[in-house]
């Protein structure tokens, strides 16, 4: 059984695929100040709820866009699952093109999204990621990584929302019955789920006119996925696991090139 690790600054995603099937994923908080220890005993607890020992895994793998929390998740590994984990960094074999001013910028997440999206869907393609940020990856049809977008989060873009104002109430993302909303709550959910459903409509149609082409598949993944691809029309694929699946591939790509 092989564990993958996608670790963000909202949430840390865990997988484990018995050979090419998912056996089962959940995610934690990511919380800088956790030792390796509190995050072995988290994941231990969660793996002997599901009836998996950790003796039952024999091989991980890393992706990570929190360096702090590079060495405690690895050591976790290494203690707990007495496995020594592959890690998204610079040498590990990706098959991925990057073509942008400097490919050390790239997150391992957008790697990771865009191994996963070319294999699974071809070329061209845009992936776009609802996550802490907002980000749109977009592969030519050689299969080359040209570059992309960050815009912010849908979840941190409300939270700047409640925190600097004085009487905006915290509400639940969700789609309200009109655009036009009656109360604060509506209002707000309004403006989240409609404004950020505009944003992604426009910079996928400029993506698309620079591309000169019409024709470029869209993928979207990330917690806030569904919410905005029911909205629009430019999201043809909705793949909450693009990101787990591409780190078991990678896996596997680098521990065939080991052998």
């Amino acid at each position: 059984m092989i564990i993958c690790i996608d670790v963000g600054n909202t949430n840390i995603k865990y997988a484990l695929f018995e050979g090419d099937s998912l056996a089962m994923s959940f995610r934690v908080a990511t919380e800088h100040k956790k030792t390796s220890d509190e995050y072995g005993g988290q994941l231990i607890s969660i793996l002997r709820n599901n009836g998996i020992r950790p003796e039952d895994i024999d091989g991980g793998i890393i992706s990570s866009v929190v360096p702090p929390l590079d060495y405690t998740i690895e050591r976790m590994c290494r203690t707990y699952l007495k496995i020594s984990p592959l890690l998204l960094a610079p040498g590990l074999k990706t098959g991925l093109n990057i073509k942008v001013d400097n490919a050390k910028e790239v997150g391992a997440d957008r790697v990771v999204n865009n191994v996963s999206a070319v294999r699974k869907y071809g070329a061209p393609v845009i992936v776009i990621d609802f996550g802490t940020a907002t980000t749109f990856n977009v592969i030519d049809e050689n299969g080359v990584f040209i570059g992309g977008v960050i815009a912010p989060g849908i979840k941190g873009s409300l939270d700047s929302l409640v925190n600097g104002t004085a009487k905006l109430p915290r509400v639940e993302i969700e789609r309200p019955a009109r655009v036009i909303g009656t109360n604060t709550v509506t209002n707000m959910q309004s403006g989240i789920v409609f404004g950020f459903a505009g944003l992604v409509e426009y910079i996928v149609k400029k993506i698309k006119r620079e591309m000169k082409r019409d024709d470029v598949l869209t993928v979207a993944t990330g917690g806030f996925s569904e919410v905005i691809a029911k909205e629009i029309t430019c999201i043809d694929k909705v793949d909450k696991l693009l990101t787990l699946e591409g780190l078991k591939y990678l896996y596997d790509l680098n521990s065939t090139e080991g052998k």
